[in-house]
């Protein structure tokens, strides 16, 4: 009996499910237990990912990427460009405080591995430094040029933009962040449907 579209997605997302909760089974671990682990967030099998270089209080706090200011603030921009909340998922390079970036790198490839999204959102100078040193397989290390989508590998294309966690507070700084992340709203509109 043929197998549907259907039932080839479920288990793709079954296993996309296992895979990150392993992941985050082994950074949790990693931590130890005095340290809390920041683990991603969002649909397993988002077209876009959010990368942040590392946690800020409220992320430490709760040990879910996105938390507080930041993810209430990436909300309302994604839902200013008309782009549905479920097909995201948000990382930060770096899971919890001391982790070793070597580390933290492959953590960040078997992330991108899982999810394998059609746009990676860089935010900011350091998750960029950190994308490009991972050498992800058959990928173009990203210049930093703000609001243009760029290839990253063959079926991946990253945006980079401003780091939202310096870019609450001042005006010009969300101005920045905004001009740089608005490109997700075209791009979103021009995806095609499943």
């Amino acid at each position: 009996m043929p197998v549907s579209a259907d039932d080839i997605s479920e288990r793709y997302l079954k296993k996309a499910i296992a895979e990150i909760n392993e992941l985050g089974h082994q950074i949790a671990q990693a931590a130890g237990p005095d340290r809390v682990a920041v683990l991603g967030s969002g649909h397993p099998q988002a077209e876009i990912f959010l990368l942040k270089h590392r946690p800020q209080a409220a992320e430490l706090g709760e040990g879910v990427a996105f938390f507080g200011r930041a993810g209430q603030a990436i909300l309302k921009s994604i839902q200013r460009l008309r782009v549905d909340p479920t097909a995201i998922y948000g990382t930060n390079v770096l899971k919890y405080e001391g982790e070793d970036e070597e580390e933290a790198g492959r953590s960040l490839v078997r992330e991108l591995r899982i999810v394998q999204p059609k746009l990676v959102v860089v935010m900011g100078q350091d998750a960029l430094a950190c994308l490009n040193a991972v050498r992800f397989p058959l990928s173009a290390e990203i210049p930093s040029s703000p609001g243009t989508i760029q290839r990253f590998t063959p079926t991946i294309q990253a945006l980079v933009a401003a780091d939202v966690d310096d870019s609450l507070d001042e005006q010009a700084t969300k101005r920045a962040f905004w001009e740089s992340f608005k490109a997700i709203g075209p791009w979103w509109a021009e995806l095609p449907p499943y």
